[in-house]
């Protein structure tokens, strides 16, 4: 054991990932640490691409994060202030933020409940959940357990307001939201969402005021929420603005939720707080990947930052995506610009895969068409003239797949007549496969 140093070693290492990896494990324990001294250990490499899974180091947010901090304290006070809305293409760390947020309100001990909306589903469900999940965390603290009591017994009625439909049977089943109180009538159950919810928004914010706090609910992927429910959603939020109660909606969506929100009622463009989330400047996108790295003794050269940073194109995901294999492929620090080379085609390869074909997938051949005429035109938003004038067609013939393709979340209506992807760098995945 005591001949093996790492001038003997080095040259068995072999430069991919999966293979020193398997090189490791034929190492007994002890022997380990001569070999990652000198090597990019790959056990700890910090980088996390993944759907909202928060990042090692969240950079470039500075200012979403400051205006939100305001936000709490505002309702906290008692102040007027307006729910927040993320909006940006899929990537950019929406629901990260989001989940930020959220642990921004917990840290100030506001009551908080998650909810992710689907197109084929009514929010009455999950905001009733996710409703019940705060006033829980709130009810510990609460000196009158009567009111928490009385709190849930609305809420129950407006859960059990909400009907699902049994296969084979004609009579709908009532749901059961497990709330271990007897119901309330008379209160948020008249089966109208927008009435029901505005009562319970207007009681919930009731109960938050009762102990100096508030209550937010966040919502990701909102621009998926069905027509009327948004209606609903929107008037509840219009009168705990007028009332001052300290209950927020925080929502994440494409970049159409505002028109979206718009559609539904015509105060929504007053009645919200937009924050566009885009890539991240250079410094930001920098800067996400060498803190981590750091604190791992590792660091990067200025070429290799440069390549990253043209491959990534500064979107949040991309960062985390060719970071994690850069630092896989490179044999030791610093990780250079050739290591971006060689990583750069397996990172590739892996978004082509998990990112874009997964999405792609999920099309059907005329949608996969009509996809394909879009990225012939380029990356930016393309007339929907232009793309029927691309496939030889009618656009009226063309809707259901347009409609399709907005309902599957892949593309989005930028303004009236056009349209975009919802992913970015999409159009050049497509304009690289085989037709």
């Amino acid at each position: 054991m005591a001949t093996l140093t790492a001038p003997a070693v080095a040259p068995c290492r072999p430069r991919r990932a999966t293979r020193r990896s398997t090189f490791y494990g034929n190492l007994r324990p002890q022997l380990y640490p001569l070999i990652k001294s000198e090597s990019v250990d790959p056990v700890r490499n910090p980088y996390a691409p993944g759907a909202g899974q928060r990042p090692p180091e969240l950079t470039g947010r500075d200012r979403e994060l400051q205006q939100f901090e305001v936000v709490l304290e505002r309702v906290a006070r008692g102040r007027p202030e307006r729910s927040m809305m993320l909006t940006g293409l899929r990537g950019v760390g929406k629901t990260v933020l989001l989940n930020t947020f959220r642990s921004m309100a917990i840290q100030k001990l506001w009551g908080t409940g998650k909810i992710e909306a689907r197109p084929d589903q009514s929010i009455r469900r999950p905001v009733a959940a996710a409703l019940h999940m705060a006033v829980r965390e709130l009810a510990p603290r609460h000196r009158a357990p009567d009111r928490i009591e009385e709190f849930l017994g609305v809420l129950k009625a407006f859960a059990q307001a909400d009907t699902e439909p049994v296969k084979g049977k004609a009579a709908p089943r009532r749901w059961n939201p497990g709330i271990d109180v007897p119901a309330s009538r008379g209160r948020a159950d008249s089966g109208d969402l927008e009435i029901d919810l505005t009562e319970l928004f207007v009681d919930a914010a009731s109960v938050a005021t009762d102990l100096g706090v508030g209550i937010a609910l966040y919502v990701d992927e909102m621009q998926d929420i069905p027509p009327d429910d948004v209606s609903a959603m929107c008037a509840a939020c219009h009168e705990l603005s007028q009332s001052g109660g300290p209950l927020i909606v925080v929502g994440a969506g494409l970049p159409h939720l505002p028109a979206v929100l718009s559609a539904s009622k015509s105060y929504s463009e007053r009645l919200f707080r937009y924050a566009r989330i885009d890539r991240l400047d250079r410094a930001a996108a920098d800067l996400a990947l060498i803190a981590p790295a750091e604190r791992e003794g590792v660091t990067f050269t200025q070429d290799a930052l440069d390549a990253l940073y043209e491959a990534a194109d500064g979107y949040p995901y991309f960062v985390q995506a060719y970071g994690k294999v850069a630092w896989d492929i490179a044999p030791e620090t610093p990780i250079s610009d050739g290591d971006i080379r060689v990583a750069a085609p397996e990172a590739e390869g892996e978004l082509a895969v998990g990112f874009f074909g997964s999405r792609y997938e999920r099309a059907t051949p005329a949608e996969r068409d009509y996809m394909r005429a879009m990225a012939s035109l380029g990356d930016e938003p393309v007339p929907t003239s232009n793309v029927a004038d691309e496939l030889g067609r009618k656009p009226s013939s063309l809707s259901p797949a347009r409609d399709g393709l907005i309902k599957k979340g892949l593309i989005y209506s930028a303004e009236r007549g056009l349209v975009a992807f919802t992913v970015p760098h999409f159009g050049h995945f497509l304009r690289s496969q085989p037709v």
